[in-house]
């Protein structure tokens, strides 16, 4: 169904979604354990360019943190129904390379501040 002021719903048999915890689950564990047998995560890292080609703007250590963080934040999902945060974790990583890939942008945030800015509004 379609609605015009909320996301929209579908209906879809309960066993076709347990299958799809199942398989998430299933890949989230292959991964965890790659990580877990090799500690830089080579086999992940060399295809994340694949999935994400914007990571070549990241150094060799901020694309493994990227990769463990995405593989932990996945496994969540499965295990504990927890969808945002890997979407959180992309966007985060995806605006890190969108400042480094820009040499005056990043230039500028790695420079230094000084004084007080003022209070920050914390909107609700």
């Amino acid at each position: 169904m379609t609605h015009r002021d909320a996301a929209d719903f579908y209906l879809t048999a309960a066993d076709r979604e347990e299958e799809r915890d199942r398989t998430l689950a299933t890949a989230s564990r292959l991964f965890l354990a790659l990580i877990k047998s090799d500690p830089t995560a080579r086999a992940l890292v060399l295809a994340m360019p694949d999935v994400f080609p914007w990571v070549r703007h990241l150094a060799p250590d901020e694309l493994r943190a990227f990769t463990l963080e995405l593989v932990e934040a996945l496994s969540d999902a499965a295990e504990l129904d927890v969808d945002a945060t890997t979407q959180e974790v992309i966007a985060g990583w995806r605006a890190t390379a969108r400042i480094k890939a820009d040499p005056a942008c990043y230039a500028e945030a790695r420079r230094a501040t000084s004084g007080d800015f003022g209070p920050v509004q914390v909107s609700a």
